[in-house]
């Protein structure tokens, strides 16, 4: 190989690892806080173990999500896309609730995309195995505690809100539900 040519290739490799490291370092920021209401009785579903949002007390709000990459690092939390479950209204994509019985989840905001992901399939993968599922919702990062969002706090960027389908795909025990760490990927 020419001087000129190895002197060209080591410039586009230097450029380009320059590049994947600064998209790699790209954070998502927090783009809010919110200020917590105290729900009226009755009115935040505690199905889950979900919270609730607290009087006075600031949380964070994001409109991103982390960069997706083929093993995307993530918190699986468990919801019910049920009618009246702790999930609160229909599905964002459909307008629908769905089976908990059915692999389906939502996503945090940024990952969600302003419904470009609506009835994507994702492959999660935890405890040994990995699960299909397909979005249907938002766990929206932006809002929360009020009547849309079931008096809960906002999500964090970084969430897999699965039905209990996903779960027992998985096979993590039943003691371990709540909050799991995951990698997920488009399927």
């Amino acid at each position: 190989m020419k001087k000129g040519a190895f002197l060209f290739l080591v410039v586009v490799l230097d450029i380009l690892l320059g590049a994947c490291q600064w998209a790699e370092g790209q954070q998502c920021k927090l783009s809010g806080r919110l200020t917590g209401k105290k729900p009226p009785p009755k009115q935040c579903n505690r199905e889950n173990e979900s919270d609730c949002c607290f009087e006075g007390k600031l949380y964070t709000t994001y409109t991103c999500s982390p960069p997706v990459s083929a093993h995307t690092k993530a918190v699986l939390t468990i919801n019910s896309f049920e009618k009246g479950g702790d999930g609160g209204g229909p599905s964002e994509c459909d307008n629908r609730y769905h089976s908990d019985d059915t692999p389906v989840v939502a996503l945090s905001t940024g990952w969600f995309n302003k419904r470009k992901r609506c009835f994507d399939n994702i492959t999660i993968s935890g405890n040994g195995r990995s699960v299909v599922a397909m979005v249907v919702d938002e766990c929206d990062s932006t809002m929360g505690c009020d009547a849309d969002h079931d008096y809960q706090p906002p999500c964090p960027n970084n969430i897999v809100d699965a039905s209990r389908a996903v779960w027992e795909a998985l096979h993590i025990p039943q003691s371990q539900w709540g909050d799991f760490s995951v990698v997920w990927s488009d399927a």
